[in-house]
This record gives C-alpha cells, structure tokens and sequence, in this order.
C-alpha cells in the first residue's frame, strides 16, 4: 500500500522532445509556467487560511472557557512542531514528486481535519487534529518552491519568488478578515469550518492548475532551454550538498528566530489588541490585516530590489528590512493603549518587512545556494528551523503570557499580562538580524577566498 501510495505522487518518466516544434515548446513552457506560478500563489494563500483559523478563534475559545492560553499555547505548538518535521520530509519528497498531486492532496486533507474542529470541544482532540494540520500543511511551501523552480529560469527566481510569497499576505488577508467576520456573526466553530470548505475548494483548484516537472510533457528543462549548462548531479548528491552545508543551517537559524517574531504576532496580536488596547474582535482583525495587505509590498519589492539592484545580492535587503520588522514590533507593543496611529503603523513597517523577510530567509536564499534539482530540500531545511522556532514561541508565549482573574460587577474576568513576553518576541527579531549579518559576512569571504584561490592558481 505504501509503495503504491509513493507511486501515485512519484513524478512521471521523462519523455523525448528532440521532434517537437520551438514555437510549440516556448508557447507550452510560458503557459504552464504562468498557470503554476498564479495557482501556487493563490493555492498557498489558502493553505494559510486553514492554517491561521486558530488564530481567529482564540478570544471566543477563551471567553467560553474552553481552553485557557496555556493549552492554546500546546495545541499551536502541536501544529508548528508537526509542520517543521513535516517541512523538512516533505521538502526532501517534492524534489521527487509529481507536485500536482502532492500538494493538491496536502490542502484536502489540511481542509478535512479544519472541519473535524468545527465539531471539537476537547483538549486531547485539538492537540491531534491541529498537529496532523500541520503534517498535511507542511505539503504546500516546499512542494510550491520545488515547482516554480522547475518552471522558471534561475534569473527570474528572485523576482518570482516575490511574488509567490504574496500568497502568505493573501492567506493572512482572507483569515483576518473573512474568517474574523465568519466567526463574528455565527461563532468560533464556523472558523473552522469555513477555512475547511475554502481550503477543499483551493485543492481542486491547485490540481487544474499546478503540472509536473517540463521532461514529463516532452518539454526541455527550463535553464537548459534558455541556454544555461547542466551540470549532471543526481538530485541525491545535490540534496546531501545542502544538508552539509553551515552557511544553510546559519540562515535557517535565522530564520527560526524571525519566525518566532512573526508568529508571536500572527497568532497572539490579535488577542493584545483586546486586552491591552481595548479592541473589539473585528477592529482587531481589521487592524491586522494592514499587516497582511502592507505584506504583499513587501513580499514583491523584496526579491524584485535584490535582483535589480543589488545584482542578486541578498544582503543589504535582509538587514534593512530586518530592522523595519524590529521597529514595528516596538510601535505596537511599547506605545500606550489609544494610540491607533502607531499600531497601525507598526503593524504596516512589521508587515512590509515580514513580508520581504519571508522571501529573503525563508527560502530564497536558501534556494540561491542549492539550485533547482535541491530547491525542495532547502526549503526543507530552512522549513524545519523556521517552524521549530515558531512552535517553540507559541508554548513559551502561552506560558508568559500570565492571565490573573478579575471580578467585575460580580463577573469573574481575566487580565491578560504580556510585559515579559514582549521582550522575548523582540528579542528573538533582534538576534535574527544579528545571525543574518553573520551569514553575509561568511558568505562574502568565502566567496573572497575562493576567488583568489583562483587567482594564485592562474
């Protein structure tokens, strides 16, 4: 069952093209590419929302004392751990795989499991079904990148990229503020299952438009067609390459720790809205989707200003954009309660900085140093460091996060404390910057030394 199960997603065979018409191959080569790169955009943006649905739905769950936010805290951590271990598997699996099955089949899934929630009360029952969420999740970015890697030429990678992590702005845009009025008007329980209907909707849509590698249609492999040379590596030994590599591994640490900022703020400032600043639910997501609409921004000029004016340097870009993530955090979680302005400006900076980051180190980097035949596998990799990051934060933020009861008019309340929490999540911004700085100092000498090996040799 299991090797007919790998047969199913295996990639096709590689079919001959010596007999076909160059018009006939430019043409299906450029429709195919456009149809992958807008289905994985908008098929990614759904991931995400069967991703984010718990983030809506926190206050609701706390206020009917379902859960407190130290079980929220475990039930996330479920999801990120899963999705990290997931991330780095699938990652190596997608450089194999028939990527319209693979990760057409990964949403269904992430959406059955969305619509089981709807119909869960229990602890135990939330851990297991948001951790095997996160598995089926983990079958979207890796799997995305693999493709578009496959699809497009290396040149226009940066630029590509850019664009296909807009999909993070649309998915974070749909939950905040479709999913925040579903559950507004008829209750936390349809947060999950609307995000389950989208996300079954979004798996037959990414199988109409996603395709498997160009060899298997009797198309030529995009950079040989555009005239680079091959250089013949198996997949294994390029995949191996990357694993080994500690420039990979100081960028994935990186961005662990920026993942930890982003998903302090994904899935916790909604609720620091309403407790700190006295936001309603809807003005809260309201407020949160500037960062996700601001994000897109962010995400297209990131790859698009490396690869135009820094020549495919990604250095200057990250460390820019790092600090306008930093100072975003800081307007939104130092200035006083009322001061809407900086929240919204905060959240603009975090976003358009989020947004770049997540093109930057959250893969593109990464997949500079690997090349198309092991984009899966770096994606794994800078995957797993992101999410164990991130799960890490949602079980250490659940536990600082102190909740104290309060009565009011006879009604028992809780007060929410973030003080200590605050300076881990701005820390962890801080010390991605400072990991991202050593990668690029590392990266130039190497590059350094290599080039006047070349010269002594000469």
């Amino acid at each position: 069952m299991i090797r007919s199960l790998l047969s199913f997603f295996k990639t096709g065979t590689p079919l001959p093209c010596t007999d076909r018409d160059p018009k006939e191959i430019s043409r299906q080569l450029t429709t195919r590419k456009w149809k992958i790169i807008i289905g994985t955009t908008l098929g990614y943006g759904i991931f995400y929302v069967a991703r984010l649905s718990m983030s809506v739905v926190k206050k609701p769950i706390l206020d009917e004392g379902i859960l407190t936010t130290d079980e929220l805290g475990q039930i996330g951590a479920a999801l990120f751990f899963a999705y990290a271990l997931g991330k780095f598997t699938n990652g190596f699996l997608a450089d194999y795989a028939n990527i319209k099955r693979f990760m057409s089949f990964g949403l269904l899934i992430s959406a059955l499991l969305n619509l089981a929630l709807g119909f869960t009360s229990g602890f135990f029952t939330f851990v297991v079904l948001w951790g095997l969420n996160g598995w089926f999740q983990s079958m979207g970015a890796a799997p995305a990148i693999s493709s578009i890697s496959n699809w497009v030429p290396r040149k226009q990678m940066g630029t590509v990229y850019g664009w296909f992590s807009v999909s993070h702005n649309i998915g974070e845009g749909l939950s905040f503020v479709c999913t925040a009025l579903l559950v507004g008007a008829m209750g936390w329980r349809w947060g999950f299952i609307g995000a389950g209907i989208a996300g079954v909707i979004g798996s037959v849509f990414l199988y109409w438009m996603l395709s498997d590698k160009p060899e298997t249609y009797r198309l030529p492999p995009v950079n040989t067609y555009q005239g680079k040379e091959h250089q013949g590596k198996t997949i294994g030994k390029e995949q191996l390459a990357v694993l080994l590599n500690p420039l990979v591994w100081i960028i994935g640490l990186s961005s662990a720790l920026m993942y930890v900022s982003r998903y302090a703020v994904n899935n916790w400032c909604i609720l620091f809205l309403q407790e700190q600043k006295g936001y309603s639910l809807l003005d809260a997501s309201g407020t949160m989707s500037i960062y996700a609409i601001v994000g897109i921004f962010g995400s297209i000029s990131a790859g698009w200003i490396s690869d135009m004016f820094f020549h495919s340097r990604r250095g200057p870009v990250t460390i820019f954009y790092g600090l306008l993530q930093t100072g975003g955090m800081c307007l939104v979680f130092l200035t006083p309660a009322h001061w809407f302005w900086a929240d919204k400006l905060g959240l603009g900076l975090f976003g358009f900085a989020t947004g770049g980051l997540l093109v930057l180190l959250g893969g593109l980097i990464a997949v500079d140093i690997a090349g198309k035949k092991a984009a899966g596998a770096a994606m794994g990799i800078i995957g797993i460091f992101s999410y164990i990051g991130a799960g890490c934060q949602e079980g250490i933020s659940g536990a600082l996060i102190k909740s104290t009861p309060t009565v009011v008019d006879g009604v028992e309340t809780k007060i929410y404390d973030f003080t200590t929490v605050i300076t881990f999540w701005i820390g962890a911004s801080l010390v991605s910057i400072i990991l991202a700085s050593l990668f690029f100092y590392l990266s130039m000498r190497k590059k350094k030394q290599a080039s006047d090996s070349s010269i002594a040799g000469d």
